[in-house]
């Protein structure tokens, strides 16, 4: 599972220098849990990490550059999410 998210993670950082890795790598999580768990809940059978990746990494390729924009409003996400500017890469 490291593997896919180390992947996801740098891909993420080519796509939006805004992003520290730490950032990155908890947005790779979020997404990666936010489709497993979505795809359960609508009761479809599970297709394996490579498919997790397959959506996620074509998330990044499409909303990653602006990722830094998204204000979590979600109290469990929030803290998360924050930027530090002293952290970045």
């Amino acid at each position: 599972m490291n593997d896919y998210h180390e992947r996801l993670a740098k891909l993420l950082l080519e796509k939006n220098d805004h992003l520290s890795y730490y950032q990155a790598r908890t947005w790779v999580e979020l997404l990666w849990e936010d489709f497993e768990t979505t795809y359960a809940r609508a009761g479809e059978e599970y297709m394996g990490s490579d498919m997790t990746e397959k959506i996620v990494k074509q998330w990044i390729e499409n909303y990653g550059e602006k990722l830094h924009e998204f204000n979590a409003t979600n109290p469990k996400y929030k803290h998360f999410l924050e930027q530090d500017k002293n952290t970045l890469h």
